[in-house]
């Protein structure tokens, strides 16, 4: 995407990134001439590197779409960024993940939102497969909200204004509100947000890269917006139950908050990650003891994330947001 665009203030560049996501990457085709509704559009599919049919169902049930296949995974942000560069023109960019299934008129909603807001970035509400609202609104991350996700439990914290990362309150999904970040599975992204913040960082690999975007964008000024009446589904996958996934997360979460924070804020920060893994590893989970090794490795820690960070799943991990 080009810095000076104009024309049509309609015309969107749908940006999916896949990685062996031919099992749901057709229901996600399927449902883009309802969900772009009459919008121009075009869509770009940037595949990282699959071992499956991915980019052959792709080009069967879409030949209108341009297709780019790297040779390597390079993770989600420098899939959405390979994906703008060759999106043209266009005033707006929706990035969107494999698994996610667009309701009807939902990009419309989110185009109008961004006039009628001014935000950098507008997302959906999101319903999980079952139609269960999902947590998608996010907070800052900070050392306050950290040790009350570690004391209290993240649904639990979620649930006192202002105070846990995740916003977990129903009532906080009803209206269309500012938000600090968003999940990154549906993001519509201003052309003018992206010329002055873009590309994504691709140093996280996956996971907090759309923090990072996110909150950058707000220090230029860029909003992200929450829009209830544009609606989602995010099938979603499983970090949370995956333990190379979620060392990741977890490691990309310090790795975010060392970037903005000073060497004494980012070791208590560390110290109450490790206090959260270390209390949840000893209930047994899986996750959470891998989380805690890497937390105590200096050379995952140091390590630039990639395909090798997560070596143990990547077979079966598509290459988007799997929280």
């Amino acid at each position: 995407m080009t810095a000076g665009m104009g024309g049509d203030p309609e015309r969107v560049a749908v940006v999916v990134v896949t990685f062996n996501s031919v099992d749901v990457v057709p229901g996600l085709l399927a449902s883009l001439p309802a969900g772009m509704g009459s919008l121009s559009w075009t869509l770009v599919v940037v595949d990282n590197g699959s071992s499956d049919d991915t980019v052959d169902v792709v080009r069967s049930i879409a030949p209108y779409a341009t297709v780019i296949r790297s040779d390597t995974n390079g993770g989600y942000a420098a899939g959405i960024n390979l994906g703008v560069a060759h999106a043209g023109d266009c005033t707006a960019v929706l990035v969107l993940n494999p698994d996610v299934r667009l309701e009807r008129d939902c990009v419309p909603e989110l185009v109008t939102a961004l006039g009628r807001t001014g935000a950098g970035i507008v997302v959906p509400r999101l319903d999980d497969a079952h139609g269960r609202l999902l947590w998608s609104r996010r907070r800052e991350p900070t050392l306050r909200r950290a040790l009350a996700d570690t004391v209290l439990g993240a649904e639990r914290a979620g649930r006192i204004a202002d105070l846990g990362e995740v916003i977990t309150d129903p009532g906080a999904y009803g209206d269309e509100l500012p938000t600090d970040w968003a999940e990154g599975s549906t993001q519509l992204i201003s052309a003018q947000c992206w010329a002055a913040v873009g590309p994504w960082d691709e140093s996280y690999f996956l996971y907090s890269e759309e923090t990072d975007f996110a909150l950058r964008a707000r220090d230029a000024g860029y909003a992200t917006y929450f829009v209830p009446t544009a609606r989602a589904v995010h099938l979603q996958g499983g970090s949370a139950r995956n333990p190379a996934l979620w060392q990741l997360l977890v490691v990309n979460r310090l790795r975010l908050f060392s970037r903005r924070h000073g060497t004494v804020a980012t070791a208590c920060f560390w110290a109450v990650l490790v206090a959260r893994e270390t209390s949840r590893a000893t209930l047994g989970k899986r996750t959470s003891r891998a989380a805690l090794r890497a937390l105590t490795s200096p050379r995952y820690l140091r390590q630039v994330a990639g395909p090798h960070s997560i070596a143990p799943s990547t077979a079966a991990t598509r290459p988007a947001r799997e929280r």
